[in-house]
């Protein structure tokens, strides 16, 4: 019998090691691949447990929360961003074997970002790629774009509709826009009110504010930051896992990885050091058969672990780098340059960023539901 010819091909670890950072989750596992303008993006999930019916509806409604070109606060981009589902699911169920789906592309202008392949945008991750990678793509930031996210929608939705049957809800609100802020908490909000405005504020005399502001930004070629308030409801007591695997880390993590995104505190957040414990403690009491506590500044969360109390979290995020003014930077080969921007922006990111943030939340917390379910 003839010999069978084999061939060795050394792979750097680098290569299996940056493979895992394209990977989100534990056991509710999401993979996501694709760049801004190629032909399409799409994600792979792994750990959904079988036979769970998806609502198609649903998961396209959660694409549509975040889809561009959806009011004149966001990019002009048009996408349809329809989701085709491409394994792990037979009649309209799940199998348990991974989930394979893509968005494609639909409305890409990639000539407009012939001008600035030699040239690294302000603030983007242009230079970091190229010197990571030693090559990159320009059209829209490739692989470091936010048009990725689309994928963590369909990851989010289908998160969601699992945690429905643990009757824990998850709602995030745009609270900041620049200066214009929301006052008191969001126990002193209507929260469905916030998906009755574009910029996605449950308070509408302040959402109007804020869609001023963003307008006015927009009429001048610039961009602006704030802050989303995300609200989970629901979470039973124990969920999160003792030192480097606590819950409001792995929800820092997740929040962190949202394109834009600078800053994330639970509960009181930084506002914790300016009281003494005297004034800051959760007291516990006795309530109609189960522990609680009467106030919340910990924000749901004591040692890494849930406590059974509502989970709220801030997320910062900054001005959207790309502007339709001139600004100084310089060539890829060190020559100073002036860069005026073209193509379609989002002039803030808040309004499509709240299901983003509501989508990395609820894959967290599945994933450490299923982590607690081994036990």
């Amino acid at each position: 019998m003839a010999a069978i010819a084999t061939m060795t091909v050394a792979i750097p670890a680098t290569v299996a090691v940056r493979a895992m950072f394209n990977s989100f989750g534990n056991i509710f596992r999401l993979t996501t691949f694709g760049e801004s303008h190629g032909s399409a993006i799409g994600g792979i999930i792994e750990g959904c447990p079988p036979g769970i019916g998806l609502d198609m509806d649903f998961i396209r409604q959660e694409l549509s929360r975040r889809k561009p070109g959806q009011s004149a606060l966001t990019t002009p981009r048009k996408e349809a961003d329809e989701v085709e589902f491409l394994s792990g699911m037979y009649e309209g169920k799940t199998t348990g074997t991974p989930i394979g789906f893509i968005i494609r592309n639909e409305n890409q202008h990639s000539a407009d970002y012939d001008e600035i392949k030699n040239v690294y945008r302000p603030s983007h991750a242009d230079y970091t790629y190229q010197q990571k990678y030693g090559i990159r793509d320009p059209r829209g930031g490739g692989r470091s774009s936010a048009r990725e996210t689309a994928a963590r929608c369909v990851g989010g939705a289908i998160a969601k509709s699992l945690l429905k049957d643990y009757h824990i809800t998850i709602r995030a609100y745009t609270s900041q826009v620049g200066h214009i802020s929301l006052k008191g908490s969001y126990q002193d909000y209507d929260l469905s009110l916030a998906e009755r405005n574009p910029v996605r504020c449950p308070d509408l005399v302040t959402a109007l504010e804020m869609e001023s502001l963003i307008a006015e930004v927009k009429a001048k070629g610039d961009t602006i930051g704030g802050i989303i308030t995300c609200v989970i409801q629901g979470t039973p007591v124990g969920i999160g896992e003792p030192v480097f695997g606590k819950l409001h880390a792995a929800l820092g993590h997740a929040m962190l990885t949202i394109n834009a995104a600078k800053g994330f505190e639970y509960g009181d957040g930084f506002d914790a050091a300016l009281y003494r414990g005297s004034e800051h403690n959760d007291r516990f009491f006795h309530h109609q058969g189960s522990i609680r506590t009467r106030t919340n500044y910990s924000g749901g969360v004591q040692g890494g672990i849930s406590n059974g109390e509502d989970i709220y979290f801030r997320v910062a995020f900054k001005a959207v780098a790309t502007l339709l003014t001139t600004q100084e930077t310089v060539t890829v080969t060190g020559e100073q340059t002036l860069l005026k921007a073209r193509g379609r922006h989002d002039p803030c990111v808040l309004p499509r960023a709240v299901p983003i943030v509501e989508s990395m939340a609820a894959m967290t917390l599945l994933d450490y539901l299923l982590i607690q379910k081994t036990k």
